[in-house]
């Protein structure tokens, strides 16, 4: 199993050498030469067995069977749920795709918990140490703190856009009391943070020096963990077509069902719709085959706040053929100009990839999670409350349609309580972070303000 850069001009690589690196060295994103065929998963099957044949088909001959599931049971031991991800009925056709019973109360749980124990893992049998960076717009940031603070082998640096991530998001990441994770804080967006830490991995004596590796949804190892959560959705609604909807940012999630399907993980084929908030680039992107960049606008749903997908370089990967030159030269006219437009090879795809897109309003958003509360007695996040809206605003019957809930709503309680008048608490567990003390460092948000700060951790 070996991994290629969608821009083509990187050597390939075995699937540890794709996780530690996270980016390739021309800048494009690794990804699987083929696909593996995986078996569907079955009723029951035991939600680490299923991780581990998945990790297991993408690893290859890298780590043993006895090592994956291993890592898998350990991952998944820290959840407060049994089945890890449950899903749950929230109406007549109408299921609720838990993702939120990890440490940090988030999706991101399910794929971070796995990949700390990997890098435990491999990095404890070569003698490494790594640097690990990640650039959060919520979420991110406390799942990677929780997998690795007090790690053995790695240092974590978190970049996170200052006050513009949920007092919760932000406590998850700042009050692990670890010596080894490093929060900074920048007076900039989401995307801003992204772009630093795409220019630092694109300084190949500074990803050298300092030993860089980076666990964003750009990862492969996170993609491979997130296909777990499909499959064992298709397995517990055996032969119902599913319908899901999934709150987007950098389409990490939507990719993991592209590539659950394109493995065999669901019979019934794709049908994705990646529900979006007011940052409607992907949609954008979908609906006029022109990629552009816009100042993001503040939404209730904060994680979302993104206009570049990072991931949907890989689902153009796909589209166009498997043409790395034409990817390059999209991401080449992009950077230089802001916009660029689709091959047509792969506009003329989009229609027919399985994958749509649908944005919500921030009104829309706030209704949304009182109508649910209304109809369910539940709570959930604004994250979510985008996924159910649009779930909402195109009902089918015929089909199973199961919502991604992504975050928590005690994460965003301030939100929450503004939409139903009702207090979301964090569940006992979790209570410690309200009460640890707060660590990060506000630094400009500079490349060369950030590449300085790590050098001096790494020194």
């Amino acid at each position: 199993m070996k991994y290629i850069s969608t821009r083509g001009q990187s050597e390939p690589v075995d699937f540890i050498g794709a996780c530690l690196a996270g980016l390739a060295p021309d800048g494009g994103l690794y990804i699987p030469e083929s696909y593996p065929a995986i078996a569907p998963a079955k009723p029951g099957e035991p939600y680490s067995q299923v991780a581990a044949r998945v990790i297991s088909a993408f690893a290859g001959d890298t780590l043993t069977q006895e090592e994956v599931l291993g890592l898998c049971e350990r991952a998944y031991a820290t959840f407060a749920h049994q089945s890890v991800t449950p899903l749950t009925q929230s109406g007549p056709s109408s299921w609720l795709l838990e993702l939120h019973h990890g440490p940090t109360l988030a999706f991101k749980d399910v794929a971070m918990q796995l990949i700390g124990q990997l890098y435990d893992l491999v990095l404890g049998k070569t003698g490494r140490r790594m640097t690990i960076m990640c650039a959060t717009s919520g979420d991110t940031g406390g799942a990677a703190a929780a997998a690795f603070a007090g790690a053995k082998h790695a240092d974590l640096v978190i970049l996170h856009p200052f006050e513009r991530v949920s007092p919760i998001q932000r406590l998850f990441m700042t009050t692990t009391g670890a010596g080894n994770v490093l929060n900074l804080a920048l007076d900039t967006d989401f995307d801003e943070c992204q772009t630093i830490v795409k220019s630092l991995f694109a300084d190949r004596d500074f990803v050298d020096r300092v030993s860089l590796s980076g666990v964003n949804s750009i990862n492969w190892a996170r993609i491979a963990a997130q296909m777990v959560y499909y499959a064992t959705s298709q397995a517990a609604l055996a032969g119902q077509q599913i319908r899901f909807v999934v709150p987007s940012g950098n389409m990490g999630d939507a990719l993991a069902g592209y590539v659950a399907a394109r493995c065999g993980l669901l019979p019934g084929g794709l049908d994705i719709v990646c529900a979006v908030n007011e940052n409607d680039a992907l949609m954008r992107l979908f609906n006029s085959g022109v990629m552009s960049k816009r100042p993001t606008v503040a939404t209730p749903s904060p994680a979302m706040d993104i206009s570049i997908p990072s991931n949907f370089e890989r689902i153009l990967f796909e589209l166009s053929g498997r043409d790395s030159d034409a990817v390059r030269s999209v991401y080449e006219r992009f950077k230089q100009a802001g916009e660029a437009e689709l091959p047509e090879t792969a506009t003329g795809r989009l229609g027919c990839s399985g994958i749509r897109v649908q944005s919500v309003s921030n009104a829309d958003t706030m209704e949304e999670m009182r109508q649910f509360e209304s109809d369910t007695g539940w709570l959930i996040c604004p994250h979510t409350a985008v996924g159910t809206r649009v779930a909402r605003l195109a009902p089918n019957s015929d089909v199973a349609t199961v919502v991604l809930a992504t975050a928590s709503p005690a994460k965003f309680p301030e939100t929450v309580l503004e939409a139903t008048g009702r207090e979301a608490k964090l569940p006992d567990f979790a209570t410690g972070v309200m009460s640890n003390e707060e660590v990060f460092e506000r630094v400009e948000p500079t490349l060369g303000a950030v590449r300085s700060r790590v050098e001096r951790l790494a020194d």
